[in-house]
């Protein structure tokens, strides 16, 4: 899951490493899949409900799923990583940080908050298993974002 206050960085910070778009997927991306298709009124719930269906049906697969939050909430990433966690699938979280002027007020408590999580290893409790925090030039640094399977157990 990558995750950022600005999601303009988020979204080109994922579109430039995941190579395999089809692994990509986020809440706007089904939006726009569902507008004008549904009542925009049932949008939003339809949407939500999709990504979930569409991240649950890959996990089961045991196909790679890169998920751009929308939010830093932790309400958000939830029933994503329960689901992952249940069919025993890895869970990362990428933090992307931003400039200050690129934090919305009403974001800033909670993005401080996954920050203090993050540093003390607490988004275990969440389900993650890895959680990263790049800053500054650092995310533009990074070439690229391997998925790999993990090493066959030797019996």
């Amino acid at each position: 899951m990558i995750a950022s206050a600005s999601a303009a960085e988020r979204d080109s910070f994922a579109t430039r490493l995941i190579e395999d778009r089809a692994n990509l997927l986020s809440l706007g991306k089904v939006r726009g899949l569902l507008a004008g298709k549904v009542a925009d009124e049932e949008l939003e719930d339809r949407a939500k409900e999709l990504l979930l269906a569409a991240v649950a049906k890959r996990l089961q697969n045991r196909d790679t799923v890169v998920l751009v939050a929308e939010s830093l909430d932790a309400e958000e990433r939830e029933p994503f990583v329960r689901s992952a966690a249940a069919l025993k699938r890895p869970r990362h979280l990428i933090l992307l940080e931003t400039a200050r002027d690129q934090v919305a007020e009403e974001d800033l408590l909670t993005l401080n908050a996954l920050r203090r999580a993050l540093d003390a290893g607490e988004l275990g409790e969440e389900g993650f298993q890895t959680a990263l925090r790049l800053g500054g030039t650092t995310a533009s640094e990074v070439k690229r974002i391997l998925f790999r399977p993990p090493p066959r157990e030797d019996d």
